[in-house]
């Protein structure tokens, strides 16, 4: 799986560049005002949407499959962040509760049962009353359906690259369960979702 992700970040890395992420500047203007300061950021990548919460005085914690990634992330940004190296599937990597996790464009390259053991562990690691935000690609995306067919709603658009779409069904049924108060779509490189839950 190491190997997958490894190979997914280098092709990608120059094309996401190095400035946060729409979504990610409306979340981090979100949790300023809800008045958030410990935040777990599963798939932090190489940091270009940690930043501008460091910046804005909150306290960051990471996790990464990609050790390249995490090198860069050290290198480009100076983090003196703790990154957790390895698979959001095995979280917790502490004992930590935060009062946010942003997890932006990364659950939606899990199958069914990781993402239900993925949203439960980021759940359990939130403070009574935190907020865990999900950036996820929707089924308004304009590559939706293309690819090889994987499962419902699933599709491998690039070699090795499985995409699950969700749209507001899919929402409700993997996300109500753990607090869901509002989820809005997003125009990005993607047509995503910003889903929230507060615990």
């Amino acid at each position: 799986m190491s190997e997958t992700w490894e190979s997914i970040y280098r092709s990608n890395q120059e094309m996401w560049g190095h400035e946060p992420t729409p979504s990610t500047l409306l979340i981090k203007d979100f949790f300023i005002e809800k008045g958030i300061k410990n935040i777990l950021i599963p798939g932090f990548g190489y940091g270009r949407n940690a930043q501008v919460f460091i910046e804005n005085g909150m306290n960051v914690t990471g996790i990464e499959i990609s050790l390249t990634a995490i090198k860069k992330a050290r290198k480009q940004f100076g983090f003196h962040s703790k990154i957790h190296h390895g698979s959001v599937l095995d979280m917790p990597f502490d004992t930590n509760e935060y009062d946010g996790i942003y997890c932006y464009s990364l659950i939606h390259l899990l199958d069914s049962e990781e993402r239900e053991v993925f949203v439960q562990n980021c759940y359990n690691q939130l403070s009574k009353g935190g907020i865990m935000v999900f950036v996820v690609v929707s089924k308004n995306a304009v590559n939706y359906g293309s690819g090889k067919y994987v499962s419902k709603d699933r599709y491998e658009v690039h070699k090795g690259l499985k995409l699950y779409f969700y749209d507001t069904e899919s929402i409700q049924a993997e996300f109500g369960p753990y607090g869901l108060f509002e989820f809005v779509e997003i125009e990005e490189d993607l047509t995503f979702y910003i889903v929230k839950c507060k615990k």
